[in-house]
């Protein structure tokens, strides 16, 4: 069974950052696809920004040149960058990974709002 701890949510004005961590209980060296998502009030829970295949990201448009995903294999840790961010970024935002199966966070609540 894989645990997260995930941290750096809340509340930031819009224009302002933040920055995510998800640490996980298992190594994350040999974890190839490993990511974000976000799930917005009464929408479907969406893909943010992820690795696939190792190294090779991937983002949502809406994101694009604003959030960046990176990760810390000696620290077990994958992390989200976010400048710029909109009122419309405002969500609960998980972190998964694949290892065997599908695992998930337990989520982390990030609001934009002057």
């Amino acid at each position: 069974q894989v645990q997260f701890v995930e941290s750096g949510g809340g509340l930031v004005q819009p224009g302002g950052s933040l920055r995510l961590s998800c640490t996980t209980s298992t190594s994350i060296v040999s974890i190839t696809n490993m990511g974000w998502h976000r799930q917005k009030p009464g929408k479907q829970r969406e893909l943010v920004a992820a690795f696939s295949s190792g190294d090779i990201t991937n983002y949502a448009d809406s994101v694009k040149g604003r959030f960046t995903i990176s990760r810390d294999n000696a620290k077990n840790t994958v992390y989200l960058q976010m400048n710029g961010l909109k009122p419309e970024d405002t969500a609960v935002y998980y972190c998964w990974m694949t290892y065997s199966r599908l695992y998930w966070g337990q989520g982390i609540q990030v609001t934009v709002s002057s």
